[in-house]
């Protein structure tokens, strides 16, 4: 998903949620990586004296969610604060955090000849959204973020939205899992070597946001390989889950002798500081809101 684009749920699975573990992550660092673009963009000079407006959040992280019911309610949210915005009361910004099923999505430059199957029989459902940029996989073990945020509130600009996106990507694989990633110029998302690890594609009517993106964690990356992703060609995949494994140590040392998160505990040490981090980015203060599932049922979108 490379380019931005101007201008009731149903049955849910439920994935299971990992336990709160109250021991010291051993992948967390202090140390900050701050990748250079092609243009430069300062995220740490906000006035931390200043309040922070809230930002609600509804956190079904832990939860596979059909696209076309996000997608719904996301327009939903849209155009409920554009209703707002016209009667000159208060648009707070609102925070989406989920998993998918299985599903291939499109964008609004995305071309079939980027399918490697039958768009009449595909593996998984298809749908072309309204976002910017080619064809995705989202699926099981891959944390999407779809910010509903006023940007009238923030800053006028879809490069800066698009950059801060990656900064909240880059913040987490650094200071939670001592990863370097970086941005590539001229491609839109986050980057370690050649394997694209976040993908972003959004949509933005009347300076309001919406789709996002998606951060494969503990993601099986094997559907990637029925699409040419994001229309990249020559480019992989990776996740975080893959990248610890390369990283661990071939001294002979048991695998008793290490800790190793279970794919459980990885989705819930990334969901955690994804929150975090798109807090301090955005500066926003995040309140988790109770969850949607029974009112958007009775909206029946």
């Amino acid at each position: 998903m490379n380019l931005a684009s101007v201008s009731s749920f149903g049955s849910i699975l439920t994935y299971p949620t990992p336990q709160q573990s109250k021991k010291p992550n051993p992948y967390q660092s202090h140390q900050k990586v701050f990748s250079k673009s092609n243009q430069v963009i300062d995220f740490t000079s906000s006035k931390t004296l200043e309040i922070r407006k809230t930002c609600e959040c509804f956190d079904l992280y832990n939860e596979l969610v059909p696209y076309d019911k996000a997608w719904s309610w996301q327009k939903n949210i849209v155009k409920e604060k554009k209703e707002l915005i016209e009667s000159n009361e208060e648009c707070p910004d609102s925070l989406i955090i989920l998993q998918h099923s299985p599903v291939y999505t499109l964008g609004t430059a995305s071309s079939e000849e980027h399918l490697n199957f039958d768009i009449k029989d595909p593996p998984f459902q298809v749908f072309r959204t309204e976002r910017g940029g080619e064809v995705t996989y989202h699926g099981p073990g891959q944390l999407v973020m779809y910010p509903i945020i006023n940007l009238r509130n923030h800053k006028m600009d879809l490069h800066w939205y698009l950059r801060a996106l990656e900064e909240v990507v880059i913040r987490v694989l650094s200071s939670t899992f001592s990863i370097k990633a970086s941005r590539l110029e001229g491609l839109t998302g986050v980057w370690i070597g050649d394997q694209k690890l976040a993908a972003m594609g959004i949509r933005v009517s009347q300076w309001i946001t919406y789709h996002g993106l998606a951060l494969n964690v503990t993601t099986d990356l094997n559907p990637f390989r029925w699409i040419v992703p994001c229309g990249i060609q020559n480019r992989q995949v990776g996740s975080i889950k893959e990248l610890l494994r390369q990283s661990q140590p071939s001294n002979g040392c048991r695998k008793s002798d290490l800790h190793h998160p279970d794919d459980f505990q990885l989705i819930d040490i990334t969901h955690n500081s994804l929150i975090k981090e798109f807090s301090e980015v955005f500066q926003l203060e995040v309140q988790h809101k109770t969850n949607p599932l029974f009112e958007l049922s009775e909206k029946n979108i």
